[in-house]
């Protein structure tokens, strides 16, 4: 059995991840010390390693929870389940992927248009376009 400090230097998240968790129901301690301390078994540590892993990946702690609630009780649910939840992660971050790379290109448009002199910044283009909207839907900068 670990104690919280132990846990945390044992799958690397600190305390208050690990009692942020256990708020949310991710993670709980088998037992509790005489003076209270939680304490973890092998179990409970497999558990929390499973919770990082999966946050680590991305995964909400939404879906983490759907994915424990399956873990824990695997003969009634479907292999599918758990690819949907994947798919569905997948396809958000391929989303963001996709708004990120928009944003690379409007900033690397802004810079091209700027020479980024010393000069006070009374005409600094970037400031202008943002200034005028010129962002707003269309992806702006010309």
């Amino acid at each position: 059995m670990l104690k919280i400090s132990e846990l945390a230097v044992r799958i690397g998240l600190s305390a208050h991840t690990i009692r942020f968790y256990e708020k949310h129901g991710l993670i709980e301690a088998s037992e509790r010390s005489e003076s209270g301390y939680r304490l973890y078994s092998a179990a409970d540590i497999n558990r929390a390693e499973f919770v990082k892993t999966a946050r680590n990946i991305g995964f909400s702690l939404k879906d983490i929870a759907q994915l424990l609630s399956i873990r824990l009780d695997r003969s009634s649910h479907s292999c599918q389940e758990v690819t949907d939840i994947t798919r569905n992660k997948l396809h958000e971050v391929n989303r963001k992927m996709a708004e990120l790379k928009a944003m690379q290109k409007v900033l690397s448009r802004l810079l091209n248009k700027c020479d980024g002199g010393l000069e006070n910044a009374t005409h600094c283009s970037i400031l202008e376009v943002l200034d005028n909207g010129g962002l707003a839907t269309t992806g702006g900068v010309n």
